[in-house]
């Protein structure tokens, strides 16, 4: 079911894969995240890396009411901070549905499935 917002022109109909998409991109922006990981876990121990066009397979969308909560799946680059990589991801994330897109976030979760190699 999309998420509707109402303004004094009429109602927005925003699906679900639109905000994991861009949810995605803006976590894409942050320095030391490789890219987004599958939701289905682990493939012989090894995170699949996703590529651009499968930004919302690694972005889980859920609504408690009016507040949305999100689960980021994501791998790291070697070397950096994790906590610190995650934190700026969850700012990010949150800054750009709320501003940019207009939606109110509640929660933002970042779930570290690898950390990769940089070459």
């Amino acid at each position: 079911m999309p998420l509707q917002l109402v303004s004094e022109n009429g109602k927005i109909d925003v699906a679900d894969q639109v905000i994991a998409v861009v949810a995605g991109s803006a976590a894409l922006d942050c320095y030391g995240l490789v890219g987004m990981a599958s939701r289905k876990g682990l493939k012989d121990g090894i995170a699949e890396l996703l590529g651009r066009e499968n930004l919302s397979r690694g972005v889980e969308v859920r609504r408690e009411g009016e507040l949305l909560h999100l689960d980021l799946y994501v791998i790291v680059s070697y070397g950096t901070k994790i906590s610190e990589v995650a934190h700026n991801i969850q700012s990010k994330v949150k800054y750009v549905l709320e501003e940019v897109v207009g939606l109110k976030v509640d929660l933002v979760n970042v779930y570290v499935q690898g950390v990769r190699v940089l070459k």
